[in-house]
């Protein structure tokens, strides 16, 4: 893994074009941080109410609710928020469409099952980057759009043997310009395992935690620890399912890890083992101080 901070390196040219395809709550704060900078920023996404959105609150310049021939031949760069099947299929149909040298990138959450088939596939006057950013909200949706949300958070650049250096350039400094503050490299499988863990464990357990009680009446006495753990409870299910299912071998691994720490941590509360209990305790709280860094 390599890391560098978001001003250590180049911004993004100028000049470059910007299509978004997929302008939800991500898609839509890419636009948003792009446009504020001055970039050409258009879209492609479904819902003729978000084109009139965003073209409203002047997040892009031009939005389309089918695949625009000229918007995709305009673009240098073009950022794909959507499903993984989606994004593959698109590609699949629609490459063609794209000028030659055009740089495309996305924001998936899984990168093993989809960056291979993309670039198999792919045109060779092209260039496929996978990028994630490590930032995001529990709400759906482009009118909840917030470029803050990537201050202080990691972006991660996921290239393969495939990807040349002006491609992994250009995709660090597509993620400093919006306004990632940390920027890391990491491989597809190490991206994957490390997602995993860090983002659909997490996941698991917030879904878990709020399917284990059924009382009605529990929100009367919530606290903020119950609402900061379980803030992601509110779930987009078809997306998750999907990132879950992709994702599966190294979900399952990490769901396996946390079950046996959770059992270490059952077995001394029923054996009245206050000395592991407390070392358990320990270790959390001194890595979590990590984070605070």
């Amino acid at each position: 893994m390599k890391c560098d901070g978001a001003g250590e390196a180049r911004m993004l040219d100028k000049n470059k074009k910007i299509l978004i395809v997929g302008l939800g709550m991500i898609g839509g704060s890419y636009a948003m941080a792009l446009k504020r900078l001055g970039y050409s920023v258009s879209a492609i996404t479904r819902s003729p109410s978000t084109v009139e959105w965003a073209t409203e609150h002047k997040i892009i310049d031009k939005g389309f609710c089918t695949v625009d021939p000229e918007a995709v031949a305009e673009a240098d760069i073009a950022v794909f928020a959507l499903y993984p099947h989606t994004f593959v299929e698109w590609i699949r149909e629609n490459q063609h469409l794209f000028k030659s040298g055009a740089l495309i990138t996305d924001v998936t959450g899984v990168k093993g099952s989809i960056t291979g088939t993309v670039q198999g596939m792919l045109r060779r006057d092209l260039e496929f980057i996978a990028a994630h950013p490590m930032a995001g909200r529990e709400r759906s949706g482009v009118r909840f759009s917030d470029d803050g949300v990537f201050k202080n958070a990691n972006y991660i650049v996921v290239p393969t043997e495939r990807n040349t250096p002006e491609a992994i350039e250009t995709c660090k400094a597509l993620g400093r310009t919006v306004g990632f503050s940390n920027i890391s490299v990491l491989s597809p499988e190490k991206h994957d395992e490390m997602i995993a863990f860090l983002s659909q464990l997490t996941h698991c357990i917030a879904v878990a935690l709020m399917c284990s009680n059924d009382d009605p009446t529990i929100k009367n006495y919530t606290g903020d620890s119950f609402r900061d753990l379980t803030r992601i409870a509110r779930i987009n299910d078809e997306m998750w399912s999907e990132l879950f299912l992709a994702n599966r071998e190294k979900l399952l691994c990490q769901m396996d890890r946390f079950s046996e720490s959770f059992e270490k941590l059952r077995r001394a509360l029923e054996e009245r083992d206050a000395d592991t209990m407390r070392s358990m305790m320990r270790q959390s709280s001194e890595r979590r101080a990590e984070f605070d860094k």
